[in-house]
């Protein structure tokens, strides 16, 4: 019989309360209810560990930099317990012939059953000769492995839009997975890296449901990448307020006012940096000081400046939901003017009457 997640995690010491209270951290990550703790619950209890084969296309590492980091549910436990990682350039122990040899074991003996993951992109330029491995181009060997896997992760902006290796003029024509991989669906994880917590729970959901995640219209799974990180940014109220940081440095950063007008790309930018943070939630770049710069939405490195702010907040055809944040600034400084000379001349009157009844009572005595 094939060992399940919960038969591993019972003998390795791990208690049944630990493990429901695994399954509630997991669902809550996942944005799901009790039930979906339930569910989680029963599929390792019952369902195998699942093979997983990582691929590394032109890129930084900063993704996998990023999984080793993930603490809801801690990585140690999706690696070791949840998933079967045998092959990964970056975190397995095997090189060279034996790491080759377990790639193709895995393809031959779970031919339909495993998760292909990517990270980096491909290039397409020379046939693909600008990203190869051991005498093989990374488009040769990701069609490969693709060909009979259950589902393909894209990890990052790199696999999933092709990131910083295809801005212009792009001499490698990098591209992302899906324009490699084209017949099946891709699942989008954007970001540069994204998010390590988001990258365990898609796996997690897959293990659970046996299915790929409800996706938007890019590919990207809605539970974290339906809301701009404008939408939950704890500096919102200020952007509400018209209260902007106008440059580095200045009053409005160190009271932490809105950063849109140095550039923060949150208003345009769909991610969960600001409900789920980094580095066990503590913070995200907007809560450092720094605006975001759209890295998990396509084409963010051609966009421009990072440090101008875009014309009107949202997107073209979107218009008349809010302003932009000149015009709302704008608004803000009148109204307040115009609190102030209210206040003033209410000040002046009072001041005025007050004289003349201290005049009246003088004139009596």
């Amino acid at each position: 019989m094939t060992e399940t997640y919960y038969d591993l995690l019972r003998r390795q010491g791990i208690s049944r309360r630990s493990f429901l209270q695994f399954c509630s951290l997991t669902a809550a990550s996942l944005g799901l209810s009790q039930v979906g703790a339930q569910e989680i619950a029963h599929a390792m209890q019952t369902k195998p560990r699942l093979p997983v084969i990582w691929l590394h296309g032109m890129e930084c590492t900063c993704c996998s930099e990023a999984f080793i980091r993930s603490s809801h549910p801690l990585v140690k436990d999706v690696v070791l317990s949840m998933i079967s990682l045998d092959y990964s350039n970056t975190l397995m122990a095997a090189a060279a012939d034996q790491a080759e040899e377990q790639l193709e074991s895995i393809i031959r003996d779970y031919k339909g059953k495993y998760i292909l993951a990517v990270e980096g992109s491909s290039s397409l330029a020379g046939d693909g000769i600008y990203c190869m491995s051991r005498g093989k181009t990374f488009i040769e060997k990701l069609a490969h492995v693709a060909k009979d896997a259950k589902a393909v992760i894209s990890w990052g902006s790199c696999a999933s839009w092709g990131c910083v290796q295809a801005a212009k003029p792009n001499p490698t024509q990098a591209v992302p997975i899906h324009k490699v991989v084209t017949n099946k669906p891709v699942i989008k994880v954007p970001g540069c890296p994204p998010i390590p917590e988001v990258m365990t729970a898609v796996i997690t959901y897959y293990l659970t449901y046996d299915s790929i995640p409800p996706l938007d219209a890019q590919g990207r799974p809605k539970m974290f990448y339906s809301q701009r990180i404008h939408d939950k940014c704890y500096r919102r109220p200020h952007f509400d307020a018209g209260q902007f940081v106008e440059k580095f440095d200045d009053d409005g950063a160190r009271m932490g006012y809105c950063l849109y007008k140095v550039g923060c790309k949150g208003p345009t930018t769909y991610n969960a940096c600001s409900a789920i943070r980094w580095n066990d939630g503590l913070s995200f770049p907007i809560q450092s000081g720094h605006g975001c710069i759209g890295c998990s939405e396509d084409n963010f490195w051609d966009k421009g400046s990072f440090y101008k702010h875009l014309p009107t907040i949202l997107p073209p055809g979107w218009g008349g939901i809010e302003a932009t944040a000149d015009k709302v600034g704008l608004t803000a400084v009148a109204v307040t003017g115009a609190a102030v000379a209210a206040h003033a001349a209410l000040s002046a009157i009072k001041q005025t009457s007050s004289k003349s009844r201290n005049d009246k009572l003088a004139a009596k005595e």
